[in-house]
């Protein structure tokens, strides 16, 4: 009889070694206990308009054994007009990711075989840190080289010119990956400072915009006068779609044209498309929703600083903020054991805080109580 652990072995053997060493991408946790106030994966906390759920239960008919639209034709054209663009300048994703993942592939190149098949063994893909956690997991999986370069002081966006004073920085980089406004810290960042960055950079600039629905602005238009720039949007954050998974990228037709050589064919949903198109004939609906979530933003950062929380200026749907006299990764426990689910990373720059996502009023509160109950060490603060 063979030895089992034999044949796991030469099981493992068979997968490629970049993948046998990669580190995953770890999603919020979805807890499976009832009664969770969930706070820890950034989702809009109201439901999605009633004439979007409406648009989607009449699509659930005889039309769910056809292939959808395989360019989103009909999606790319609403958007071009909310945008002001053409159609050629976006590409629809199966969210945001897929296409985060595309641009890996589409203008980084993987690591060489060997030092005779090309002068350089690894193309740079750039980011800065702390930012999105799925960045130098695509660089893995694609082979290249992840160049993670950190944030200044309170997470702000350095200088091109502190950039090249720093020499950590490269300008050459065939990809780089920008998260505006930043995650996880929720800072914001000029237009400005953005272009001067972009225009500074040689190669394709992804200003990754999950989150500007709740930001004071938005740098669209430098993909549609910066031709090494591409915007990725997304339906999930702002426009309640997690479910559907639905994103876009907006950039010169010949970025958009790369990607879409590689997309899979079919790769948004039927369901997903018919629910975007939806979502854009109610923006008003929308819009009513972002103003409640910066409300309750405030709101909360207000609260949150009075029982002594660091919390840093946010323009997303939640808060970063560095509690009081426990160690973040306490509050976590703690929080959790009130019902209350937050999100704690481990990394040196993050290990300090807890990112908070806004809620309803009734959460933010329910939040707020059981943090003076953890701090005045009484059992109350129970939701």
């Amino acid at each position: 009889m063979k030895n089992p652990q034999s044949a796991i072995h030469n099981l493992q053997s068979l997968v490629r070694p970049i993948v046998r060493a990669l580190h995953p991408y770890v999603p919020g946790e979805q807890p499976k206990i009832k009664g969770l106030i969930k706070l820890n994966t950034n989702e809009n906390p109201y439901p999605p308009s009633p004439k979007v759920l409406a648009a989607i239960k009449a699509t659930v008919d005889g039309r769910l054994r056809l292939y959808p639209n395989p360019t989103a034709q009909k999606l790319r054209e609403k958007l071009a007009k909310l945008h002001r663009c053409s159609p050629e300048n976006i590409v629809i994703g199966n969210g945001s990711d897929e296409l985060l993942a595309l641009a890996t592939r589409a203008f980084a190149e993987p690591a060489a075989k060997s030092q005779r098949q090309s002068e350089r063994a690894r193309s740079a893909i750039q980011f800065f840190t702390p930012s999105y956690s799925l960045y130098p997991v695509l660089a893995a999986i694609h082979g290249a080289q992840a160049r993670p370069v950190p944030l200044g002081d309170r997470f702000a966006l350095p200088s091109a010119a502190e950039l090249r004073r720093g020499k950590r920085w490269d300008f050459q980089a065939e990809l780089t990956l920008i998260t505006t406004p930043n995650a996880p810290s929720g800072c914001g960042y000029a237009t400005d400072e953005l272009e001067t960055l972009c225009r500074a950079q040689r190669g394709v600039v992804v200003l990754d915009e999950a989150y500007v629905d709740f930001a004071d602005e938005n740098a669209l238009e430098l993909a549609l006068r910066l031709a090494n720039v591409l915007v990725a949007r997304t339906f999930s954050k702002a426009y309640s779609l997690c479910f559907l998974r639905v994103g876009y990228f907006v950039g010169h037709p010949a970025l958009i044209e790369a990607i879409d050589k590689i997309r899979d064919s079919y790769n948004v949903n039927g369901l997903g498309q018919i629910g975007a198109l939806a979502t854009l004939g109610d923006l008003p609906y929308y819009r009513a929703n972002f103003r409640k979530v910066i409300a309750t933003r405030e709101r909360l950062t207000r609260e949150l600083t009075e029982l002594g929380f660091e919390v840093c200026p946010s323009q997303t749907n939640f808060l970063f903020a560095r509690p009081p006299r426990f160690p973040a990764e306490q509050w976590l426990d703690k929080f959790r054991a009130k019902k209350i689910l937050v999100r704690w990373f481990r990394s040196p720059e993050e290990k300090d805080y807890l990112r908070i996502s806004i809620g309803t009023d009734q959460e933010a509160a329910a939040l707020v109580k059981t943090a003076q109950g953890i701090l005045s060490g009484s059992p109350g603060g129970d939701c």
